[in-house]
């Protein structure tokens, strides 16, 4: 007989049994997949908790790994509406009275010719517009039939951007006007004027100081002048950044004629104080993290995810050992964080004693920045410290420098200028240069009788840096007058600065005026050499850059002197260890990632584990519905059988009667 129907031989509900045996067999493997996961999970979380926390840290350090964010000065005016005051970490304290006697101007030109209107044509030809200050580029304004006019000209002049405002003012006539954008002498302004044949009139443009003309100066460019201390200083703005060092003085408005406004400089110990105290409070921050991870809380008698982890007791260590030991290359009372005042409490937190934080500052302000930050100090005071790398040692360095650097520079010197003035005309006024190896296009001198040798090497230095092929490549020079000849040096300092005098119109000519092509002329920068710690440095202009244990550790060697130039001392600080320490724990390589990607490669483990498991089930289940199923026959065909029987015996019983 034929079974159609689970349970019809036993009566039992066998999908029901078997789907309650599976899940019993499954339920201890599922159990304990689930605590790992949690586990992974959990130490998952906290991992990535610990480097946000890391990584807070290290965001917080920013402000303290160099010296400049930490010794700061304050600067303060007692008079603002006369001049204000901002000081670097590199002012020295003092107190010092100032006289603003007069402020910087622009000068302003206008046209003493009026014209009946501001589109008639005025000429053509070119403008071209050189300043008070002879290292700033000549700048040409070409003037031709689509732009001969007041308004053309005004309209090319500011389209060009020179540094000149152009405008027109309309009176009873209209005027033009031309406004240097910079104040100061540096900044007066000289027109030159050629015209095409043809096409006269833009000769009315035309402004030399001193000589009269159809324009005129309606406001003299002006020099700001102030006193300090007594001592005259006079600059072309009225920013002042280099009268005393690490200060920036804002001139605002005239003192009354011999009264004085005080200037005081002083050590920003608040500015620090609030440094160490950020410093201090971002430590604590990370402490109660790492706490909250791995420690244990005694009343809720449960410990943190990662409790005793070797992980982070590793790195709290490197922590506390960098926080508790002296930085090397300090001298003096203060090596540690323990001198001023910031000490670990029994919990493993920090504390900072502001008494003596106070003191320390007072004592020695400047030292103190070195606890923190990465620094070179030199003895020598041309020397200055510009940087270091994560590969520079610390130590005690001895410099020695065996060439100084130098600019490329163009003199002959068989040729002597005497007689004065110097005729330029169309003989002898154009020639091409080659600066820093960039050629320039074809410059042009102004045609002029020159009274000077400092007049026409202005001439020279303007037409020059106004070039449009060297202004495009960053590339200048300077030219001076010496000894009856000019002498060109180019702006860029060190190897590949080079100047050179290409051709020029006349060789006799040019000779004349002291232009001469002569290779031997030629003198090409070199770069700064010498040695730091013994060992042969790379030279860059005024840079040298140590090899070996002073790897990376870059100077600059200012002054004039070879030779021993001191020892530089270079430390690391708490702040620049540390922040190098997290650098090295957050990076994708570090043992921290590498724990990270083991824990999501075990949660990935476990799914596939799930899945093994769940395969296995299945061939639980049809082995026990098949096991089940026979039983279910078996006991069918019994209860056949016993049917049989019992009515076999029935039917004999009852023909025996």
């Amino acid at each position: 007989m034929a079974i159609t129907s689970m349970g019809i031989g036993s009566g039992i509900d066998i999908k029901s049994l078997v789907d309650q045996l599976v899940a019993a067999e499954a339920q201890p493997a599922a159990n304990r997949l689930a605590r790992q996961e949690s586990k992974f999970q959990g130490q998952l979380s906290a991992l990535g908790s610990l480097k946000g926390a890391l990584s807070s840290f290290k965001s917080s350090l920013s402000g303290l790994t160099a010296l400049s964010g930490f010794n700061q000065r304050s600067a303060t005016s007692t008079n603002e509406e006369l001049f204000t005051v901002t000081a670097n970490g590199s002012a020295v304290p003092g107190n010092y009275q100032v006289e603003v006697l007069q402020l910087a101007k622009a000068q302003s030109l206008r046209s003493k010719v009026g014209f009946d209107s501001s589109t008639a044509s005025v000429g053509t030809g070119t403008l071209t517009f050189q300043f008070g200050d002879a290292s700033k580029p000549a700048q040409t304004i070409t003037i031709d039939a689509a732009n001969d006019s007041l308004e053309g000209i005004r309209d090319a002049v500011n389209a060009a951007k020179i540094g000149v405002q152009a405008s027109i003012v309309k009176g009873d006539k209209h005027y033009l006007v031309f406004s240097s954008e910079g104040t100061g002498e540096d900044n007066s302004l000289k027109i030159s004027v050629e015209e095409d044949a043809g096409a006269p009139g833009l000769a009315t443009f035309a402004y030399a100081p001193g000589v009269e003309g159809d324009m005129e100066a309606s406001s003299q460019a002006q020099n700001a002048q102030l006193k300090i201390n007594g001592v005259l200083v006079s600059r072309a703005t009225n920013t002042i950044d280099d009268a005393i060092e690490g200060l920036t003085i804002t001139l605002k408005k005239e003192s009354e004629p011999g009264v004085t406004a005080g200037l005081s400089v002083a050590l920003d110990k608040g500015a620090a104080t609030k440094a160490v105290e950020g410093f201090v409070t971002a430590y604590n921050s990370l402490m109660g993290t790492v706490k909250s991870l791995s420690g244990y809380d005694a009343q809720t008698q449960k410990g943190g995810v990662l409790i005793g982890d070797s992980s982070v007791r590793s790195i709290t260590n490197q922590i506390r050992n960098i926080l508790g030991n002296t930085v090397a290359g300090l001298t003096g009372s203060y090596r540690s964080l323990a001198d001023i005042g910031i000490k670990t409490k029994t919990d493993g937190t920090l504390e900072l004693d502001k008494t003596k934080l106070d003191k320390a500052l007072t004592d020695n302000f400047d030292d103190i920045g070195r606890l923190f930050a990465a620094a070179g100090k030199p003895n020598d005071a041309q020397v200055r410290f510009d940087s270091a790398t994560a590969n520079t040692k610390e130590g005690g360095y001895d410099v020695v420098v065996t060439r100084l650097a130098s600019s490329g520079m163009y003199t002959d010197p068989d040729v002597a200028l005497g007689a004065w003035p110097v005729i330029v005309d169309d003989s002898n006024d154009t020639f091409t240069i080659k600066v820093d190896g960039v050629t320039s296009g074809i410059l042009s001198l102004g045609q002029r009788a020159y009274a000077d040798g400092e007049e026409l090497a202005a001439e020279l230095q303007s037409r020059i840096n106004g070039d449009s092929a060297l202004q495009e490549a960053g590339v200048s020079v300077g030219v001076a007058f010496e000894n009856g000849r000019f002498v060109f040096t180019s702006d860029r300092i060190g190897a590949g600065s080079s100047v050179e005098i290409l051709s020029v119109e006349d060789a006799t000519a040019s000779a004349g005026i002291g232009l001469t092509v002569k290779a031997e002329a030629r003198i090409d920068g070199e770069d700064v050499a010498g040695t730091i710690g013994g060992v042969a440095a790379l030279g860059n202009g005024i840079y040298l850059t140590g090899k070996g244990d002073a790897d990376g550790l870059k100077i600059a060697i200012e002054g004039a002197a070879t030779g021993n130039r001191g020892t530089v001392v270079f430390s690391r600080g708490v702040a620049d260890k540390l922040n190098s320490l997290f650098d090295k724990l957050l990076d994708g390589e570090s043992f921290l990632n590498q724990r990270t990607e083991s824990l999501n490669d075990s949660i990935e483990d476990i799914g596939d584990q799930r899945e093994a498991l769940e395969r296995r089930l299945e061939s639980v289940q049809q082995r026990y519905m098949a096991q089940f199923t026979a039983m279910d026959a078996l006991i069918a065909q019994l209860n056949s059988t016993g049917s049989f029987l019992t009515q076999r015996l029935a039917s004999l019983n009852t023909s025996s009667q």
